[in-house]
């Protein structure tokens, strides 16, 4: 079982940087692949970035390549999604999730409960 708290949220003008944080405790996150996702109101949750067990292979999604930067600490059991240049389509509650790589959300097992974030233009 593994919990996951995510903090770092808030409210930020365009192009301000917010970095996330997403703690987890209980089985250890270096064993499962982490990812982002994120659900604007009224849309469907959908993924941002994951990056592997190890630390090796992140991937994000196109419309945020180049802004945005997922990184883990397995010694902290910490993974990290620092977000630059923001616009305000970036803003949604913003989810970590642990399981297997991937970019569907039926790869992971479990999830935080979410922390907002508000671009303001």
């Amino acid at each position: 079982q593994v919990t996951l708290v995510e903090s770092g949220g808030g409210l930020v003008q365009a192009g301000g940087s917010l970095r996330l944080s997403c703690a987890a405790s209980g089985r250890t996150v270096s064993s499962y692949a982490t990812g982002w996702f994120r659900q604007a109101p009224g849309k469907e949750r959908e993924f941002v970035a994951t990056i592997s067990s190890g630390g090796t292979m992140p991937y994000t999604l196109d419309s945020v390549k180049g802004r945005f930067t997922i990184s883990r600490d397995n010694a902290k059991n910490t993974v990290y999604l620092q977000m630059n240049s923001l616009k305000p389509e970036d803003t949604a509650v913003y989810y970590c999730a642990a399981g297997r790589y991937g970019i569907r959300r039926s790869n992971y097992d479990y999830w935080g409960q979410g922390t907002r974030v508000t671009v303001s233009s």
